[in-house]
């Protein structure tokens, strides 16, 4: 397997073309951002806990019959993922009330949700990824009706097998955000990574925050939250 140029550096990760026509490799970065970019900062060995998460909870949705972009994990940084088109929407799963939600209904932070809510934003880091719907998905021609069907049909599916996992290793999942592809044949798969960086992860008995909020809320060790994660993951 040959690296060859890179296709996209993006805030967290790059994508690199290889010798193999449908296969990318992603490289995790340290480089970390919040609050839309303005905000940035190093988060010491990031990008090899992201990639150590993020290949055993592809690894984990794969067995459980979920379809992803993830091959196989290559090196620290490295992973070989299948080429993909990603489809232009964010989904954001959340099962607690934080972040943006209590701000815009004034819900307490980690008020437990009576349901599980699905919202969507439009991936555009110039507009600052503002929120849509299916009906701004349908006009703007972001996704078939189809697809985003899959797509929230899978992210609900996701959520239910995280939540498994993460109670298991003593982590409530509070809320996390998804990306999706299109393979070269049209089928849509997981894609981009599942993370601290992606994800708030809170201890279920303390509460203590185990993901980027310790960063975009200066609350310090960052890096001993990742590496919490780090640890209850690979047990």
């Amino acid at each position: 397997m040959e690296k060859l140029e890179m296709l996209y550096e993006g805030k967290a990760k790059k994508v690199f073309k290889t010798d193999e026509d449908n296969q990318y490799i992603v490289e995790y970065k340290d480089d970390a951002t919040a609050l839309n970019g303005l905000k940035k900062g190093t988060i010491v060995d990031k990008g090899i806990m992201n990639n150590t998460i993020s290949s055993k909870l592809f690894e984990l949705l794969e067995q459980k019959g979920i379809k992803t972009h993830y091959i196989k994990k290559l090196s620290d940084r490295e992973m070989l993922v299948k080429k993909v088109e990603i489809v232009p929407i964010e989904v954001l799963v959340r099962n607690y009330a934080a972040g943006s939600l209590t701000k815009r209904y004034g819900i307490p932070e980690g008020t437990k949700m009576d349901s599980t809510i699905l919202e969507y934003c439009f991936k555009n880091d110039e507009l600052g990824d503002p929120f849509i719907n299916e009906y701004h998905i349908k006009a703007m021609k972001l996704a078939e009706e189809s697809e985003v069907d899959t797509i929230a049909k899978s992210a609900f599916r996701i959520n239910e097998i995280l939540i498994d996992l993460m109670k298991n290793i003593n982590i409530d999942l509070v809320d996390f955000k998804l990306e999706f592809g299109r393979t070269p044949d049209g089928e849509i798969i997981l894609a981009d990574e599942i993370s601290p960086d992606t994800c708030r992860l809170w201890d279920a008995d303390t509460h203590e925050k185990l993901d980027k909020d310790r960063f975009r809320r200066d609350m310090g060790k960052v890096e001993e939250g990742y590496m919490e994660v780090v640890r209850r993951i690979l047990g």
